[in-house]
């Protein structure tokens, strides 16, 4: 099972755990893929959705990241490349939970 699909299943148990829990529980931590735009160092700007941040490239240092490339980010940290395709798909699932109200 690959991060992205095990993302997906993760926030659909997320999202019936969700309606079931108080809203103190009701928070969870989410990787967020976002489309490398330049590289300094082990320090990518990355771009999601018109948002730009710097992002920490430390962890995955043995990885041939390049300009372009996607990347699923976790508190300021690239933890996984992904493909285009992954991060649309992820991106689409992210804008549904948002549509849906959660």
């Amino acid at each position: 099972m690959t991060y992205i699909s095990l993302a997906i299943y993760f926030c659909k148990l997320s999202v019936y755990a969700y309606k079931q829990t108080t809203l103190a529980e009701q928070f969870m931590c989410l990787g967020i893929p976002m489309q490398i735009k330049s590289i300094d160092g082990f320090t990518a700007h990355c771009e999601a959705k018109g948002i730009t941040r710097d992002v920490s490239l430390f962890m995955m240092q043995d990885d041939n990241l390049a300009i372009n490339d996607f990347i699923v980010v976790h508190v300021g940290y690239a933890i996984q490349k992904i493909t285009k395709q992954e991060a649309q798909t992820a991106w689409e699932l992210y804008d549904q939970m948002l549509e849906s109200g959660i």
